[in-house]
């Protein structure tokens, strides 16, 4: 799965980076590789977070198998 990111370098030296495609998900790092690297893992529990709120308001059915599929 591929997303767009904006970065850019904060006031304090550090790099911020975003993705626009995901409302809130934004890291950082202290160089561009780093804030790279910590993206990733912002943009698994983004989804992860979202995929738990969608289960919260759309309850399994008693009898239903609950299917995952991984990407």
């Amino acid at each position: 799965m591929l997303f767009h990111v904006t970065i850019e370098k904060a006031e304090d030296g550090w790099m911020v980076v975003e993705v626009p495609a995901l409302p809130g998900c934004v890291s950082q790092g202290r160089d561009e590789k780093e804030a790279l690297e910590n993206i990733k893992e912002a943009i698994t529990a983004w989804l992860w977070a979202e995929d738990q709120k969608a289960l919260a308001s759309h309850p399994i059915k008693i009898g239903e198998q609950p299917i995952v599929v991984a990407v």
